[in-house]
């Protein structure tokens, strides 16, 4: 028995329909629903997404402090060499390296906080229509949302910060061990490494500003229902959006044609193709609800046509822009470490068929290690994207638990329901990882080509040269069988929230 003034006042907390009383309600599920913080409280970071947004904001942050204090320690050991002293060049590639590569984390981080929060707020529908049928605005409830992410940008970022200065400082000890490298002078703990963090903390507030915009459209009759995510239809009128996506992707692709033969007569074509593929990945992430449903769609058929397949087909595809949100986060994390891989393979076809043989085992020694050191950085990107699909996933479930108590109590066996989780999660993993290697061996074959096409390498000094795109397939099966795991290891959580409540309870939500 819950004590409460009137009936409003305890759907506004978060309860269901009950018993209405005198004096008291009986709210059979409303200490198992979320209810709204008050002012000051932090009780929201328990709620199912916060947790794992918390986590990416501190791989990020450790990510680029570990990143600053590796190339500072770097340059401090150059400056320390006689023959190398101050090289303005190293440093300005190691800068720049370290630049690209947070700043790629840090966007990757940022869709999946985003998306995170988008689907949070999508659960939270009929509170928020609950709050505005009792006076509060949508502008108060966004900037709550947002706020929210702020808090945890700053603990993730705070986390991190001190994860990464902790594991560089580990890091260099190491290394003077092993390496017998002298005393260089550096100091871990420097202010620049606050950098990633506060970069970090307010990309995450903005991510969540992003991903509440849905806050916007919430009207008090929605208080009748529950978690709402737009349709097909409706996500086919959105003639806006759709229409700059499409038109970013169809100049970012001409752009990164142009770029592709300009590089046949300068390297500077690598400018080009950058610019290009920028705007076209930028236009399929905000197409990607147009993108990934015929790709679902495809993958649903290789899964036979039983009723548990069927049933997660369907659900993959009935909210696209819920599917969209968990899969495009995998496909960014596997076009990145696809496209460097791709990108220095195909750089070794380009100077081995413009020095008309083969290329030098030293170099292409150098160019192995190189790739390697790349990939395993950029594969932090994907490990962001890995934590992203796993919350998404569960939220997802949590979401839907009226759903599953209905198929449950309609006859759907608990092995059933959990295969049908599983299925989700192999249509969303197959289709991303697909969609992502292709964009990632077009990228990285664009790339090398746009840079090297037009260079000249002895001894035969051919050029330009226009080669095939190169792919190095040992990386490629170690994608697919790293995003199989990833599948098996995302849907252990769902499938057990799926099944672990009963029919009736699940439907009284």
């Amino acid at each position: 028995m819950i004590p409460t003034a009137s009936p409003l006042a305890a759907d506004a907390s978060g309860g269901a329909s009950g018993r209405v009383g005198p004096s008291s309600v009986t709210v059979p599920v409303a200490e198992r629903m979320p209810r709204p913080a008050a002012s000051g409280s932090l009780s929201w970071l328990r709620e199912r997404g916060m947790g794992a947004s918390i986590l990416v904001a501190a791989i990020s942050s450790a990510f680029g402090a570990v990143l600053l204090s590796a190339t500072g320690y770097i340059a401090a050991i150059m400056r320390a060499d006689p023959y190398i002293g101050d090289s303005g060049m190293v440093a300005l590639v190691l800068g720049i390296m370290t630049f690209v590569l947070v700043g790629v984390a840090v966007y990757v981080a940022a869709i999946v906080t985003s998306n995170t929060f988008s689907t949070v707020v999508a659960g939270r529908t009929r509170r928020i229509a609950l709050m505005r049928l009792i006076g509060a605005s949508a502008r108060s409830q966004r900037t709550e949302v947002a706020r929210q992410g702020l808090v945890v940008g700053a603990i993730g970022a705070f986390l991190g910060l001190l994860a990464g200065t902790a594991v560089s400082a580990l890091g260099i000890v190491v290394l003077e061990a092993t390496l017998g490298i002298g005393d260089v002078g550096y100091t871990v703990v420097q202010g620049m490494l606050l950098i990633p963090a506060v970069i970090v903390a307010l990309t995450t507030w903005a991510a969540a500003w992003t991903g509440s915009r849905r806050v916007l459209t919430v009207t008090p009759l929605q208080a009748l229902g529950g978690s709402v995510e737009a349709s097909h239809e409706t996500l086919a009128h959105r003639r806006g959006r759709n229409g700059s996506a499409i038109a970013l992707f169809i100049t970012g692709a001409a752009l990164l044609a142009a770029g592709i033969l300009l590089g046949l007569l300068s390297p500077l074509g690598v400018m080009v193709a950058f610019v290009g593929g920028i705007l076209s990945f930028t236009g399929l992430v905000l197409g990607s609800t147009l993108i990934m449903p015929p790709v679902l769609r495809l993958v649903g058929r290789l899964f036979g046509r039983s009723a548990t397949a069927r049933l997660a087909a369907e659900n993959a595809l009935r909210y696209p822009e819920r599917s969209s949100r968990m899969a495009i986060g995998v496909v960014i994390g596997v076009t990145l470490v696809t496209m460097f891989a791709v990108a220095l393979e195909t750089v070794k076809s380009v100077i081995a068929i413009s020095s008309g043989g083969e290329i030098e085992p030293e170099f292409s020694t150098l160019i192995d290690t190189f790739a390697g050191i790349m990939m395993a950085l950029v594969a932090v990107s994907a490990v962001i994207a890995a934590v992203g699909l796993v919350n998404l996933l569960t939220i997802g479930v949590v979401q839907r638990r009226r759903e599953l108590g209905l198929l449950r109590s309609l006859g759907v066996s608990t092995g059933q329901v959990r295969r049908m989780v599983l299925l989700e999660a192999a249509h969303i993993t197959i289709a991303a990882v697909s969609t992502g290697l292709v964009l990632g061996i077009g990228y990285g074959w664009a790339g090398a080509q746009s840079l090297l096409g037009s260079v000249p390498m002895p001894p035969a000094w051919q050029a330009p040269t226009l080669v095939a795109p190169a792919v190095p397939w040992l990386p490629v099966l170690i994608i697919v069988v790293a995003m199989a795991a990833l599948t098996l290891i995302a849907a252990v959580v769902p499938t057990r929230l799926a099944t672990r409540v009963a029919p009736v309870e699940a439907l009284a939500d």
